[in-house]
């Protein structure tokens, strides 16, 4: 039976060794899926995990007791996953196409070579960055939390209106359009 997060905080705090495995247990696959994911090898997904779950017991005293740990593990891996695409990229890349389709292709495993796909997520990334906050947090939860939020789950984490996420993330995704466009 999975502990809940509040169970597994409390139990890596107190230093727990069976709630440390119970953890791994839980979390391990999703955490190794991300890097994986974007493209990069099993070494590199096994050195993300680690990395993910060394920093998880850094900061397991300053989370939340309410923290959403896959959410929060998630992250942490998605984050070194784009560091690490980031310092191999050796040349600009601005994929053709439209931008919704490609946030979406993301998701889906077989949408291309490897190579092609962590160029589109360094190119996506690099755009996410030049976004205010409001947009960054909707494309983020829309398209790359591990959850796959619904729209109303969405829209209650942003204090949102449901009506107003379309549109919202359609004007986004413009201004992410033309801030990546070349000048």
């Amino acid at each position: 039976m999975a502990e809940s997060d509040f169970a597994l905080i409390q139990g890596c705090r107190q230093g727990k060794q069976a709630t440390w495995g119970q953890l791994l247990d839980q979390y391990e696959r999703l955490v190794y899926s991300i890097p994986l994911n974007y493209g990069l090898s099993s070494e590199d997904a096994a050195d993300i995990a680690q990395l993910t779950f060394t920093i998880f017991m850094q900061s397991v005293d300053s989370l939340r007791d309410d923290s959403h740990l896959a959410a929060w593990l998630a992250t942490v891996a998605r984050r070194h996953s784009w560091r690490l695409l980031e310092r191999r990229r050796r040349e600009h890349v601005s994929p053709n196409g439209d931008l919704t389709e490609q946030m979406e292709l993301l998701g889906d495993p077989d949408a291309g070579k490897a190579l092609e796909r962590s160029e589109m997520v360094e190119w996506l990334h690099h755009g996410l960055t030049l976004l205010d906050e409001r947009c960054r947090t909707l494309l983020l939860a829309l398209y790359f939390d591990a959850e796959q939020p619904s729209y109303t789950d969405v829209a209650s984490r942003l204090k949102m209106a449901v009506g107003s996420i379309g549109p919202t993330r359609a004007r986004c995704l413009q201004r992410m359009r033309e801030l990546l466009e070349p000048a």
